[in-house]
């Protein structure tokens, strides 16, 4: 069998985490905004 030398917590993933956090707070960003304009439309639609 394969020797694993691997061990948990070890790996530096402060990239992953930036990416990570940078996608959720523009997918947030994004959502918020399309709300917006779904209540902007709503309310002035005529």
């Amino acid at each position: 069998m394969a020797e694993h030398d691997h061990k948990h917590g070890d790996m530096d993933i402060t990239t992953q985490e930036d990416t990570f956090n940078g996608f959720i707070r523009w997918s947030v960003r994004i959502a918020l905004f399309s709300i917006g304009v779904v209540i902007f439309l709503a309310l002035f639609a005529r």
